[in-house]
C-alpha cells in the first residue's frame, strides 16, 4: 500500500527547495491506481491522443487503470440537449477502444450510472465555498471561451464533482496537464478537509503531470479543438486528415519553395514534432531553414507521419463499429466493476459521519 504520511511529508526537494505536494514523485513512491477520464461532448482528435490518450495506454501497463466518461459533467456546458450524451458516450469509448485502450487492463466507466458520485459529491460540496470555485483559474478560462455571463451551479461546481470522482474510486493518481492542476489541488483540499473533520479514511490524490505539449489547431491558434473548428478526428478518413492537413497555417513569410522559413511558427513543423521521427524532425528543421523543401511537401510528409498512428485505429473502429453491442458490454462490466468500489467508498465515508441509520 501506499504510505500516504510518507508522501503528505515529502515537500522538500534533494536541494531543500519546495516542490509542490500535489504533484506526485514516481522516482520515490508506488502508486496503485489512476483514474482519468473525459466529458462525452463529440469525437476525440489528435489533441486528445497527444494530451492524454497515449499517455494513458502506456500507463494501463503500469497501474489499475480507470477511465470516466463523465457524461454529468458533459451537462455543464451541453445542458440543452441531453438526447446527445448516448450517442458521445458511444464515440468516446469507440475512440477509446481504437486507439489502443485495452479493457482487460482499463476499466471504463459511464458517470451518470454510479450513483454514488453524485452523493459523495453532495457531501463534498458542504466542505468548500464558492470564491474558490469561482476564481479556479479553468473554470475562469472556460467561461471566459464560452462567453458565459451567468455561471449555472453546475457549471461552477464541476471540480467538486470531479474530487468526487477521485475518491469514489480511491485513486492514487490523476494524469493531467499543468493547467488542470488546480482541479486535483482543488479535489486534495476537500478530501484532505472531509478526512480531518470525520476521521474519514479517503484517499488524497497525486497529480501525475503530463509533459506532452499542448497539440495547436490547424489554425495555429491555442489548442485544437471541436468547438474551435480546427481539429482533426481521429475517426476522420486518410482522406479528410489529408484535406485538412492541406488547410493548416505554415509560415506566412514563405511564399516560394525555395524561400527560407522558420519552422517554429510553423502549425505543421509542430505536428512534425508531436507525431514524426526524430530523424526526420531534425530534417524537416534543416530543410525549412535552408529553403529546401516546400510547404506542400512538408505537409505531405507530415501526413504519412499522422497516417502511421491512424492506420492501426482504422481496423479496430471498423471491427467495433460492427459490433456495437461489444462497445456497450465493456462500458456495462466497467462501471458494474467500478461501482462495487463506490459503493464501498460511500458506505465507509457514511459511517465516518455517522449518518447511517440503519442496523
Amino acid at each position: 500500500m501506499v504510505n500516504r504520511k510518507a508522501l503528505q511529508e515529502n515537500s522538500m526537494d534533494e536541494h531543500g527547495k519546495g516542490v509542490n505536494p500535489a504533484i506526485a514523485d514516481e522516482t520515490k513512491f508506488k502508486y496503485e491506481r489512476i483514474l482519468t477520464g473525459d466529458r462525452p461532448t463529440g469525437p476525440l482528435h489528435l489533441g486528445h491522443y497527444t494530451g492524454s490518450l497515449r499517455n494513458r495506454i502506456r500507463l494501463q501497463d503500469k497501474y489499475e487503470t480507470f477511465i470516466l466518461i463523465a457524461d454529468i459533467q458533459a451537462l455543464t456546458t451541453n445542458f440543452e440537449h441531453p438526447e446527445m450524451l448516448r450517442e458521445n458516450i458511444f464515440l468516446a469509448a469507440l475512440d477509446y477502444l481504437s486507439s489502443g485502450i485495452d479493457p482487460k487492463l482499463s476499466t471504463i466507466i459511464v458517470q451518470s450510472m454510479v450513483p454514488e458520485i453524485a452523493e459523495l459529491t453532495a457531501f463534498f460540496s458542504m466542505l468548500i465555498s464558492i470564491n474558490p470555485l469561482r476564481h479556479n483559474p479553468t473554470i475562469k478560462t472556460e467561461a471566459k471561451e464560452r462567453g458565459y455571463k451567468e455561471l449555472t451551479y453546475g457549471f461552477l461546481g464541476y471540480p467538486v464533482s470531479q474530487a468526487a470522482d477521485i475518491a469514489i474510486f480511491k485513486a492514487d493518481l490523476v494524469p493531467v496537464g499543468i493547467d488542470q492542476l488546480p482541479h486535483v489541488e482543488l479535489a486534495r483540499k476537500i478530501i484532505r478537509k472531509f478526512n480531518e473533520l470525520y476521521c474519514g479514511k479517503l484517499i488524497e490524490p497525486f497529480a501525475l503531470i503530463d509533459k506532452f505539449p499542448r497539440l495547436v489547431g490547424l489554425d495555429g491558434g491555442l489548442k485544437m479543438s471541436k468547438s474551435y473548428g480546427n481539429s482533426i478526428n481521429l475517426s476522420d478518413s486518410e482522406g479528410v486528415v489529408k484535406g485538412k492537413i492541406r488547410t493548416a497555417l505554415t509560415d506566412k513569410n514563405r511564399i516560394h519553395p525555395t524561400d527560407k522559413g522558420n519552422p517554429y511558427i510553423c502549425t505543421i513543423f509542430k505536428y512534425h514534432t508531436a507525431f514524426s521521427s526524430e530523424t526526420l524532425i531534425k530534417e524537416t528543421e534543416a530543410n525549412c531553414k535552408n529553403g529546401k523543401i516546400g510547404c506542400v511537401q512538408c505537409k505531405d510528409n507530415v501526413f504519412g507521419s499522422i497516417k502511421n498512428i491512424l492506420e492501426p485505429m482504422y481496423e479496430k473502429r471498423a471491427y467495433y463499429s460492427n459490433n456495437k453491442d461489444e462497445v456497450w458490454d465493456v462500458l456495462y462490466e466497467g462501471t458494474k466493476k467500478a461501482r462495487l468500489i463506490a459503493e464501498q467508498t460511500i458506505n465507509e465515508a457514511k459511517k465516518s459521519m455517522r449518518i447511517i441509520y440503519g442496523d
